[in-house]
């Protein structure tokens, strides 16, 4: 396809498909169950307790957008929900693609599927996750392409959208959140986007380098991060381990970053060299979150309980207005809140210090040597780069990097210069303003 060039088109697909049983004729009007720590009412929702043991081939409506980098696939009749996003650079899904959909009794309303991007509101594993939604298609003046989907749930009556994203010459994915309330009365809600990620012994997950202690749900118990060292969710992490790696986790375990100023959570497969990052305003999106079914035998039951070949994964949440679940924000009477989060793949840098939607920035020091890579999700030029130690400058050069071409340099160390680990105060990487003004938070020092 051209290099300049967004396409969006709607196909018929065929997945096979575990059906599922028809809806409890009844509503459910009162039940005092709890779900994901809330209220686990659901009425006038439907709620459907079967699912069936044989698959058949379904024609499902795909919606898909595609540039030079990236081709999503958005289904429409699953909620919305982004199914496939192909990194066309890697050749490979950067989001966990569920070949099959298999259901579980795993959602508020009773099937739920794993894979793909989930957009959780206004409770958890959303009522509406496996319904259709309404869409609709934009074309932009500056060759982008939006589709935008959207629903008025029943249980509230509010109204959300979101809007997906594919720019020309962008590797990501922009989402565009909108919540309204279109009721006279106060009206509560959460929103965390839901991405899974396929994992094996080599993934770790990516949290920022201030974040140094995680929660579990409504801040019950806290585990230090990411060597663990204490118990944490009934597993005894002593003397040291690394909960970071997917394989040291061995039960079904949450965690939620405490506090962090930087913008960016994710994801890397140390044997492909390959991850996904999110990033958003940590302003409105603090929410940073890793969930797995555990490294077992549970872990593993649970695979084959929602898949049949495509393997374990987790899921990287991320939440809006707040930083734990099932927290909940209000939207007043005929409130409207917005906010954008961006997906996008990278290649090569391994676990990322700092990044935005524009680039990002990796580096290691190995004995006096600093190891700086830079991935840009489109072509950028001529931008600054500086190194500083001991408020001394030792570097200094102009660069250009593309997600095609990654800018990569090697830098001796001056003698009396921090060992490794490099320390937060030991190096500054400084940007031409032009770039600044993107990247605010790549101020920070290095870590």
């Amino acid at each position: 396809m051209s290099e300049n060039i967004v396409k969006v088109w709607e196909e018929s697909i065929v997945i096979p498909t575990y059906g599922t049983g028809s809806p409890d004729k009844n509503p459910m009007f009162f039940e005092k169950r709890v779900y994901q720590g809330s209220s686990g009412a659901v009425y006038p929702n439907p709620v459907i307790e079967k699912i069936l043991d044989e698959k058949e081939d379904v024609s499902w409506k795909a919606v898909f957008l595609e540039n030079r980098y990236l081709k999503i696939m958005i289904l429409p009749e699953l909620g919305g929900r982004v199914q496939m996003a192909f990194d066309k650079i890697g050749n490979r899904h950067f989001i966990y693609y569920n070949q099959v959909i298999k259901p579980a009794l795993v959602g508020l309303c009773g099937p739920w599927i794993s894979g793909g991007i989930e957009f959780n509101w206004p409770q958890h594993h959303r009522p509406s996750t496996y319904e259709a939604v309404d869409f609709r298609i934009e074309e932009h003046a500056d060759g982008s392409k939006t589709i935008w989907v959207n629903e008025i749930e029943k249980m509230f009556r509010t109204k959300g959208m979101a809007g997906f994203t594919l720019h020309p010459d962008k590797a990501y994915l922009e989402i565009k959140g909108k919540l309204y309330n279109r009721t006279p009365l106060p009206q509560t809600f959460l929103w965390w986007a839901n991405p899974a990620v396929k994992v094996n012994d080599h993934y770790q997950s990516v949290f920022p380098p201030d974040v140094h202690a995680v929660f579990d749900h409504g801040k019950r118990d806290v585990s230090s991060f990411p060597i663990a060292t204490g118990t944490y969710y009934k597993v005894d992490y002593a003397p040291g381990t690394d909960i970071s790696r997917y394989k040291n986790i061995p039960v079904p375990t949450s965690y939620m970053a405490i506090r962090s100023d930087y913008d960016f959570v994710g994801g890397y497969e140390h044997d492909t060299e390959a991850g996904v990052l999110h990033v958003a305003n940590h302003h409105i999106s603090p929410g940073k979150k890793q969930w797995t079914w555990g490294h077992s035998d549970f872990g593993k039951a649970w695979d084959k309980n929602l898949t049949d070949e495509d393997g374990p994964y987790i899921e990287l949440m991320t939440g809006v207005y707040t930083d734990n679940q099932p927290d909940f924000s209000w939207l007043m009477p005929y409130e409207e809140k917005s906010f954008t989060q961006y997906f996008l793949p990278y290649r090569a840098l391994g676990l990322v210090q700092n990044a935005n939607k524009d680039l990002l920035l990796h580096s290691t020091v190995t004995g006096n040597t600093l190891q700086l890579k830079v991935f840009a999700t489109g072509p950028e030029n001529l931008q600054s780069l500086e190194v500083r130690v001991n408020g001394e400058q030792i570097y200094k050069d102009v660069f250009s990097v593309s997600p095609e071409d990654i800018f990569e340099v090697k830098i001796p160390l001056p003698a009396g210069a921090p060992k490794a680990p490099w320390k937060p105060s030991s190096a500054e990487r400084t940007v031409t303003p032009a770039c600044a003004t993107r990247l605010p938070h790549l101020k920070k020092p290095l870590s």
